[in-house]
């Protein structure tokens, strides 16, 4: 279980890290982060990336450490549902984007797979907690 906990950590950190990096960008740059127009945004219910920046920083970003920082340090009864909250928000997050801007870059089809693997992950810790629980 040690091991699960570990990976997840480890996979809720780096999508944390490229959340706030990638957030932060959007906040302080919001016309143009990463070089990436507004005129994507066209069609949409935004004039620039300040917003989904926030987002993707505040849910996303912060959240992914937050939930890493959790698995590390506590052994919560709530962790798998915890992780698999954050890990379905990043997937939301990008199938939202693509719908809107029908943007896909190698990042994005990267931290698809990991959060489809985070929620794997999760469901896994949740059996576990379960199985301890009925045996207790």
């Amino acid at each position: 279980m040690k091991t699960v906990n570990r990976v997840l950590a480890a996979l809720n950190l780096f999508v944390g890290a490229c959340a706030i990096v990638g957030g932060l960008a959007a906040i302080i740059s919001p016309e143009e982060p990463f070089g990436i127009t507004v005129d994507l945004l066209k069609g949409t219910p935004f004039d620039n990336y300040l917003i989904p920046g926030i987002l993707l920083f505040i849910v996303i970003g912060i959240g992914s450490i937050v939930s890493a920082f959790l698995l590390l340090r506590y052994d919560l009864k709530y962790q798998g549902y915890i992780s698999s909250v954050f890990s379905w928000a990043v997937i939301i997050y990008l199938v939202v984007q693509y719908i809107m801007t029908d943007l896909v870059l190698p990042i994005h089809i990267l931290l698809f797979i990991i959060g489809i693997v985070e929620v794997a992950l999760s469901i896994v810790i949740i059996n576990k907690q379960r199985q301890s629980s009925f045996q207790s």
